[in-house]
């Protein structure tokens, strides 16, 4: 038993291992560090458990991919999701603490499931290219966050219904991915989620998510890139519909 993380020696090698894979498809990829982590993690902890962890692997694997500035975001697109961000969030991290530890663990891999798939078939959503759908994403990418950390795949379904060129769409994730962790943090500080045995067990993921990152940058090739984000989304899918099997009762993945 590690008493400082209250986990036990297994349960804590499974979670690092995680960390690892999760960090290396983030280093290629550029995406799905958190949903990864979270889609196999919830076979450990709860999700209200797993959030703060993920901020702070979220937190130093952007800090180690951003290349570059955001002089070319679109500040007021940002500006508006972080808006929507400020509202949604509560209300995820509320509903997701009211409820059942399984039935959490559920409704978490059934949003990365239906998120990963819409964004598999590239479905492009043309209400959502609007003012109300800015804000609208915002309020659904803030209540994912405080569901299951998966902000960041609801507004890659925006930015597919938006038609911009694709150096002002990163500058603007770039933008919104620092201005959205602030808020993150903010409101897991503010409900009592980020506590000291969230920040010690997100800590304890620092180094091996580095590591992944570092080798997944490393065996990264330009030439393969276009496969990249199809292989982990089919991975992600893989990964969450075990557990949601295994978390079902179907499948004894984990004993």
């Amino acid at each position: 038993m590690i008493i400082v993380l209250s986990l036990t020696f297994n349960e804590a090698g499974f979670l690092v291992a995680v960390a690892f894979c999760a960090g290396m498809v983030r280093g290629f990829s550029g995406f799905a560090l958190s949903a990864l982590f979270m889609s196999l993690s919830v076979l450990i902890l709860p999700p209200i458990a797993l959030l703060p962890v993920c901020w702070v692997m979220e937190a130093v694997a952007s800090t180690m991919l951003v290349r570059g500035g955001w002089s070319e975001a679109d500040r007021s697109m940002a500006l508006g999701l972080i808006t929507g961000v400020l509202f949604g969030m509560p209300i995820g991290l509320t509903v997701t603490g009211w409820m059942h530890e399984n039935d959490s663990r559920l409704v978490a891999l059934l949003m990365i499931i239906i998120l990963a798939s819409l964004q598999l078939v590239r479905i492009r959503i043309q209400a959502l290219a609007s003012k109300p759908g800015l804000i609208g994403s915002g309020i659904l990418a803030g209540f994912a966050t405080g569901i299951a950390s998966l902000g960041g795949m609801v507004v890659a379904l925006y930015v597919l219904s938006q038609d911009r060129p694709t150096p002002v769409m990163r500058a603007t994730l770039i933008f919104y991915v620092m201005l959205s962790s602030v808020v993150v943090l903010i409101w897991l500080l503010t409900l009592g989620v980020m506590d000291w045995l969230a920040i010690k067990r997100g800590l304890a993921m620092t180094i091996p998510v580095t590591a992944g990152v570092l080798l997944g940058q490393f065996i990264f090739r330009p030439s393969m890139e276009r496969y990249y984000k199809t292989f982990c989304l089919v991975l992600l899918l893989s990964l969450a519909t075990g557990s949601l099997f295994h978390t079902s009762g179907f499948l004894g993945l984990i004993k």
